[in-house]
């Protein structure tokens, strides 16, 4: 299967997980890192980057 960049930005980047409830959330990362961004399920401040299969 071909990777395109297109598909892979639109599918990983600004994109991030809740870690406490699991929750798909896309802000910029520096929102993230600056702990500006609340979860709206859990109102969690703890946020991961998408994972990405190779």
């Amino acid at each position: 299967m071909a990777r395109f960049e297109e598909t892979a930005d639109r599918k990983f980047r600004r994109i991030f997980i809740c870690k406490k409830c699991k929750a798909k959330i896309r802000t910029d990362i520096s929102r993230v890192l600056q702990r500006k961004v609340k979860c709206r399920n859990c109102q969690c401040k703890d946020f991961r980057p998408v994972r990405t299969k190779k």
